[in-house]
C-alpha cells in the first residue's frame, strides 16, 4: 500500500479525529447508561432516540453556517476553534456530572453537538487538501477507520467508567445521584478534549480560506440559505447520487438500531446493561475493517466499483439478519453489515469531495451532512411509528432490506460502470499493478476530453480504471458492432467512428463535452507498433473547438511488451518476467480545448517524464538488474569477443563477474574505482563487477595525454587501476605511454586473474546457477540505492577541462530501458559493440544494454579497424550495429568489408555525432542497409533521441512514422525535447529554432565536484528538470528533432 503516513499531517488530524468521536460517543454512552439504569429497559428505544435527537439535529440545523465557516476560513482555524468549544463544553459537562445537573448535561450534549457540526465539513475538507484527488480515497478510507475505531473505543470505554463508577450505587437512586457517581468520567471527557485541542495546533495550513464570502442571518433564518445549498447537491448527478447513498445507508444503520431495541433484552447473551450497544460495536469494528479495505483497493486510484459491492453486501446481510437469534451469528452479521458500509461510504465521501468545486467544498460536505442527519432521524421515526402500531421487529427488518434492495439496485443501473469497473480492477490487478498520477489535474465536473498515447488494447480499461468519473470512449467502428462486445461496450457509452465518417462520432463528441460529461479519445487512431507515440490526428480540434471544457492529456506507461501490445514476441519474454506489471497512468495539467496537436504530443512528452520517474522508483540497481539477467539466460549466449574468446554463458558470465568483485573490494578501499580495458568482455565484466561491489566505476580515455588523465584521476580520487598488462603493452606500441600516470597508481591486472585455475571460479559458477539472485547480491555485494552514483564519465570539452559527469543508477537503468523499448528486440538479435567503455554511447548502448536486458553482445576492441568489425558481424550473425558516424563512414570507405558481411544486420544506429548526408548515402548505396540517426549527450546517459523504422498496420495499412531522414529522431519515451530562446529560456513553437534542452529521467546527477558548472547547465520549467545541450535545432510538428549547430557553450564527448 502507498504509505499513507507520508502524507503531511495526515496523523495528527487521525488522532484529533479519534478524540473528537471518543468524547461525542463517550458523552452519549454516559448519558444513556444514566437513563438505562433508572429508568430500565422499558424506555430503552424512545430514550435511545431522544438521545441521538441531540446528536443529530443540529448538523441539520446547522446547514448553513457549518459550511460557511469551513469555506471562509481556513479549516484548520474552524478545527482549532471547534477543538476549544469542546474542551469548553466538556469542562461544563464535568461540573454538571458533579452537581448532579441532568437538565444542564442534556443542553451541554446538544451543544457538544454543535462543535460537532461545524468540525466535521472542516475536518474532511482539510482531508482532501492534504492528501489531493490522488490519495483522497487512500486517505478517506483511513479516516472512516479511525472514527470507527473511536466510536467503538468511546463505547467501550465509557461502559467500562460508567460500570466501574456505579458499581456500588444500589437503588433507590435517581439520576442526579448516578451523575454525581459517574463525574470522574467527564473529567475524563475534559482530557480527552483538551488533548484534542492541544493537537490541532500540529497540523499543517494548506488554505487561507475565502475571505470574500459573506454570511447574511436574515436569510439563514427564512431558510433561504438552506435551500441554496441544499440546491447545489442536485446541479453534480455524482455529488447527488453520493450523498442519497450514504444517507440511505446511516439511515438504514439507525433503522436497524431502532427495529432490534426491543429484542435485546429478550436475548439472554445481551441481558446486560451493555446490550444495546452490541450492534454498534460489532458494526463499528466491521466498518472500520471494511473502510481499511477500501483505502487499500483505492490506495492509487477512486475505486468506484466498491459501492454496488457494498451496497450488495449491506443487502444480503439485512436479508440474513432477521433470520437469526443466537448472540454469535448476530455479531458475525453487524461485523458483516459493517465491512459491506465501510466498502460502500469511503468511496462516496471521496467522489463528493473530488467533485465538489474548491471554493464550494465545505458547504456541499455540510449539506451532505444535513441530508444524512436528517434520514438518520426520519427513518428511526417512521420504524418507531411503525412498532407502535404493532409492527414487529422482524418485519420492520423485511421492509428496510426491501429499502436497502431497491437503493442497491438503483446504484447498479445508475452507476453500471463502476461494478464493471471494479471487476476488471481485479482482474488486472493479478497482473498488473495500476498507479495514476496528477488526478488532481482532472476536473471533478465540466466537460473533459481525455487525449493520450495508445499502445495496448487494454489502454481504455486502464484509463477508467483511473478516472473516477464515467468515460465515452471513441472506439473504432469495426469493434464496436462485434456482437459479443457491443452490449458492453453500450455500458460505457462508447462512441462507434469510422475512417472517413467521422462526422457524426466527433458531433456526439461535441455533445457530451458540452453536457459536462468525460470523453476519451486516442489521438493516434491506432495502437502504437513501436512503442513510440504517432502521428497526433487533428479529428479532435474539431470535436472540442467551442466547446465548455477542458483537454486533460495524459500517458499510459508499462503496457508496452506486453501481450495485448504490438511488441516483438521477445520484447514480451523481457517484459513478462515480473508477475506484476507496473502500470502507470499520468494525467496533466488541464489545456483549453483548442489546442493544436503540436503542443498536445509535446505536453505527453513532458508526461512520460513523470510516468517514467515513477517507474524507475520501483527498478533495481545495476548490479542487482545484472545478477537477475544473466541467471535468466543461464546456459544461454550473452558475451563473447570478435578475436579468440569463446562465448560465456549467462552463468559463466555472471560467476567471472563475483570473482572480479572479490577481488575490488580486498583491492579498493576507496569508493571509486579507475578501469582502463577495451571494449571486451573482460572490459564490461570489470564494470559490472565494480557495481557488484558497491562502488563506482570510472572507465579512463587511455587516448588522452598523461595531464589530462592524472586530473580526471585525481578529481575522482582514484588509487586503483583496473587493467591489463597485455592491453597496456599494446597501447605503448601504438604509441600511447601512460607510464607517467601508472607510477601514482597500485595497478591491479584483471586479465590474469581470470585465466588462473583452483577451486574458487568452480565455487563461483556452482552458486551463480544455484543461489537466488537476491542472496547471491547480499553475499557478494550489498544494498544500493537507484539514486547513488553509479558511473562518472569524463567529457572532453572544448572550452575547458574534461568534467566528471555523475550518473546514477535511475539514470543508467531508465535508459537501458528506454533504447530496448524503441529497438523492440527480437529473438535473434546480437549486438556489435565496437564503442569504448569511457564513451558514453559504448558503456550503456553497447555495453551494459544488452547485457542486462538479456541479447548477446559481440565486443571488438578496435573500432577504428573496419574489416575486423565487419568480420565480426558476419561471423556471429550480429542484427544491431550502434556506430558513431566516423565508423560508419569506415565502413563504407573500406573495400574490404563487402555488403555481404553486413547482410545480418536489421538495425544501424548512429550518434555520438552528426551524421553526414555524404556518409548516410554512401553506406545505404553499398549495403542496402538504412542509418537511423540518434542523438544524446554524456550527460543524458546519453541517448535522448533516435529514429527507429517505420511500422505498418496490415489491418488498414496505415504507417506509423518512425524516423524522419535529416533529423535525430523523436525523444526516447521517458524524456522531451524544449527548444527555448537561449537568453530567456522561453518555450518556441515547432519549427523555430533555438536552444535544446533536455528533460528526461536519464538526465545526470551533475557534474562531479562541480556545483557551479551543474547549475550553469540545469534549469528547472514545470517541474522537471531540464539539461541545457548548448545545442541548436529545432521541432517539426510530429516531435522529431533537427539539429542545425551550436550555441555559444560546447561540451561533447570525445569518440576516437
Amino acid at each position: 500500500m502507498t504509505k499513507p503516513l507520508r502524507i503531511p499531517a495526515l496523523l495528527p488530524l487521525l488522532i484529533v479525529a479519534l478524540l473528537n468521536t471518543i468524547v461525542d460517543l463517550g458523552q452519549r454512552v454516559l448519558l444513556q447508561c444514566v437513563f438505562l439504569r433508572v429508568y430500565g429497559d422499558s424506555i430503552l428505544s424512545s430514550q435511545t432516540l431522544a438521545i441521538n435527537l441531540l446528536f443529530l439535529i443540529p448538523f441539520v440545523l446547522l446547514l448553513s453556517p457549518a459550511g460557511f465557516l469551513s469555506d471562509r476560513y481556513s479549516k484548520i482555524s474552524v478545527m482549532q476553534a471547534s477543538a476549544a468549544s469542546a474542551m469548553v463544553l466538556t469542562l461544563a459537562i464535568a461540573l454538571a456530572y458533579h452537581w448532579g445537573w441532568l437538565g444542564g448535561a442534556l443542553v451541554l450534549t446538544f451543544l457538544l453537538a454543535t462543535q460537532s457540526a461545524i468540525f466535521s465539513p472542516a475536518k474532511f475538507g482539510y482531508l482532501r487538501e492534504l492528501s489531493g484527488s490522488e490519495r483522497l480515497t487512500l486517505a478517506n478510507g483511513l479516516m472512516q477507520a479511525t472514527t470507527a475505531t473511536g466510536a467503538v473505543s468511546g463505547i467501550l470505554i465509557f461502559l467500562l467508567v460508567f460500570q466501574y463508577l456505579a458499581a456500588n450505587t444500589t437503588p433507590p437512586y435517581t439520576a442526579a445521584d448516578l451523575l454525581r457517581e459517574i463525574a470522574p468520567g467527564g473529567w475524563l471527557l475534559f482530557a480527552c478534549a483538551t488533548l484534542e485541542f492541544l493537537l490541532t495546533f500540529t497540523l499543517k495550513t494548506t488554505d487561507r480560506g475565502h475571505h470574500e464570502l459573506r454570511f447574511r442571518w436574515r436569510r439563514y433564518c427564512t431558510a433561504n440559505y438552506v435551500w441554496e445549498n441544499l440546491g447545489r447537491l442536485p446541479a453534480n448527478r455524482v455529488i447527488w447520487l453520493s450523498v442519497v447513498g450514504l444517507s440511505l445507508f446511516w439511515g438504514l444503520a439507525q433503522g436497524v438500531l431502532t427495529a432490534l431495541a426491543p429484542m435485546v433484552p429478550e436475548t439472554q447473551s445481551w441481558g446486560s446493561p451493555a446490550s444495546p450497544y452490541g450492534p454498534v460495536i460489532w458494526s463499528g469494528m466491521g466498518l472500520a475493517a471494511g473502510s481499511l479495505l477500501a483505502a487499500y483497493f483505492s490506495r492509487k486510484h477512486i475505486e468506484t466499483g466498491l459501492v454496488p459491492l457494498g451496497a450488495l453486501g449491506v443487502v444480503l446481510t439485512l436479508l440474513v439478519l432477521s433470520q437469526v437469534t443466537s448472540a454469535q451469528s448476530l455479531a458475525f452479521l453487524f461485523l458483516l453489515l459493517g465491512l459491506s458500509g465501510g466498502l460502500f461510504v469511503v468511496p462516496l465521501h471521496s467522489l463528493i469531495q473530488f467533485h465538489a468545486p474548491g471554493g464550494q467544498l465545505g458547504r456541499i460536505l455540510a449539506a451532505s451532512n444535513a441530508v444524512q442527519h436528517l434520514l438518520m432521524l426520519s427513518i428511526p421515526g417512521v420504524a418507531l411509528l411503525l412498532i407502535s402500531i404493532g409492527l414487529s421487529s422482524t418485519d420492520l427488518l423485511h421492509l428496510l432490506t426491501v429499502v436497502a434492495l431497491a437503493g442497491a439496485l438503483y446504484t447498479v443501473i445508475q452507476l453500471p460502470q463502476s461494478l464493471v469497473r471494479f471487476v476488471l480492477a481485479r482482474l488486472f490487478s493479478t497482473t498488473h499493478r495500476i498507479q495514476v498520477l496528477g488526478l488532481d489535474n482532472l476536473p471533478g465536473q465540466g466537460g473533459v476530453l481525455l487525449l493520450g498515447n495508445h499502445i495496448s488494447w487494454l489502454d481504455w480499461a486502464i484509463v477508467q480504471i483511473a478516472c473516477p468519473r464515467p468515460i465515452h470512449f471513441v472506439m473504432h467502428r469495426g469493434l464496436y458492432e462485434l456482437w459479443y462486445l457491443k452490449w458492453f461496450l453500450d455500458l460505457f457509452g462508447v462512441i462507434p467512428i469510422a475512417s472517413g465518417r467521422s462526422r457524426a462520432a466527433l458531433a456526439m463528441v461535441s455533445n457530451l463535452l458540452e453536457r459536462g460529461e468525460v470523453v476519451c479519445i486516442f489521438p493516434e487512431g491506432s495502437i502504437s507498433r513501436s512503442g513510440q507515440l504517432g502521428e497526433f490526428k487533428t479529428g479532435y480540434q474539431r470535436a472540442a473547438a467551442g466547446t465548455k471544457g477542458v483537454i486533460v492529456p495524459f500517458y499510459l506507461r508499462g503496457l508496452w511488451g506486453s501481450r495485448f501490445s504490438r511488441s516483438s514476441e521477445r520484447m514480451r519474454q523481457l517484459r513478462g518476467h515480473r508477475l506484476r506489471r507496473d502500470v502507470i497512468v499520468a494525467f496533466g495539467n488541464p489545456l483549453p480545448t483548442g489546442t493544436q496537436a503540436t503542443e498536445l504530443k509535446r505536453r505527453v512528452f513532458d508526461l512520460s517524464i513523470d510516468a517514467w520517474h515513477q517507474h524507475t522508483q520501483t527498478l533495481e540497481a545495476v548490479p542487482l538488474a545484472w545478477i537477475r539477467a544473466a541467471k535468466r539466460q543461464g546456459t544461454g549466449y550473452c558475451i563473447t569477443d570478435s578475436v579468440g574468446g569463446k562465448p560465456d554463458s549467462g552463468y559463466r558470465a555472471l560467476a567471472r563477474t563475483l570473482t572480479l568483485s572479490r577481488l575490488i573490494s580486498r583491492e579498493s578501499p576507496e569508493q571509486t574505482a579507475g578501469i582502463l580495458l577495451p571494449a571486451s568482455s573482460i572490459g564490461i565484466l570489470a564494470n559490472l563487477a565494480t557495481w557488484v561491489s558497491g562502488k563506482t566505476p570510472v572507465n579512463l580515455n587511455y587516448t588522452w595525454d598523461p595531464e589530462t588523465l592524472q586530473d580526471m584521476l585525481d578529481k575522482a580520487g582514484i588509487r586503483t587501476l583496473y587493467s591489463s598488462k597485455e592491453f597496456i603493452t599494446r597501447l605503448k606500441s601504438q604509441g600511447v605511454d601512460l607510464e607517467p600516470v601508472l607510477k601514482h597508481l597500485k595497478l591491479v591486472d584483471m586479465q590474469a586473474l581470470l585465466e588462473r585455475g583452483g577451486i574458487t571460479p568452480i565455487i563461483t559458477l556452482l552458486a551463480s546457477i544455484f543461489v537466488p539472485a537476491r542472496l547471491l547480491y547480499g553475499w557478494f555485494g550489498g544494498p544500493v540505492d537507484i539514486e547513488q552514483a553509479a558511473a562518472i564519465i569524463f567529457t572532453a570539452g572544448t572550452e575547458a577541462r574534461p568534467k566528471g559527469v555523475v550518473l546514477s543508477h535511475r539514470n543508467l537503468m531508465s535508459n537501458i530501458r528506454q533504447i530496448s523499448d524503441v529497438l523492440d528486440t527480437r529473438e535473434s538479435d546480437i549486438v556489435m559493440a565496437s564503442l569504448p567503455l569511457f564513451h558514453a554511447y559504448g558503456l550503456t548502448v553497447t555495453g551494459l544494454m544488452p547485457v542486462i536486458e538479456g541479447i548477446p553482445v559481440v565486443f571488438h576492441g578496435n573500432g577504428s579497424d573496419t574489416t575486423a568489425v565487419a568480420k565480426a558481424i558476419a561471423r556471429q550473425r550480429a542484427t544491431i550495429l550502434c556506430g558513431t558516424p566516423a565508423l560508419l563512414d569506415s565502413l563504407a570507405a573500406n573495400p574490404r568489408a563487402h555488403p555481404l558481411m553486413l547482410d545480418s544486420l536489421r538495425l544501424v544506429v548512429s550518434g555520438g555525432g552528426p551524421l553526414a548526408p555524404e556518409t548516410r548515402d554512401t553506406f545505404e548505396r553499398k549495403f542496402n542497409k538504412k542509418i537511423y540517426e540518434g542523438y544524446g549527450m554524456t550527460e543524458t546517459t546519453p541517448v535522448a533521441s533516435a529514429n527507429i523504422p517505420d511500422r505498418i498496420d496490415p489491418r488498414d495499412w496505415q504507417v506509423q512514422t518512425g524516423g524522419k531522414t535529416g533529423t535525430v529522431g523523436m525523444p526516447l519515451p521517458g524524456s522531451s525535447f524544449r527548444i527555448v530562446d537561449p537568453e530567456t529560456l522561453v518555450s518556441l513553437p515547432p519549427g523555430k529554432e533555438g536552444l535544446i534542452l533536455i528533460g528526461g529521467t536519464q538526465v545526470m546527477l551533475g557534474y562531479l565536484r562541480d556545483p557551479d558548472s551543474t547549475r550553469e547547465v540545469m534549469v528547472e520549467q514545470d517541474g522537471i528538470r531540464w539539461y541545457r545541450t548548448g545545442d541548436r535545432g529545432y521541432l517539426d510538428g510530429d516531435g522529431f528533432l533537427t539539429l542545425t549547430g551550436r550555441c555559444h557553450r560546447v561540451t561533447k564527448t570525445a569518440v576516437r
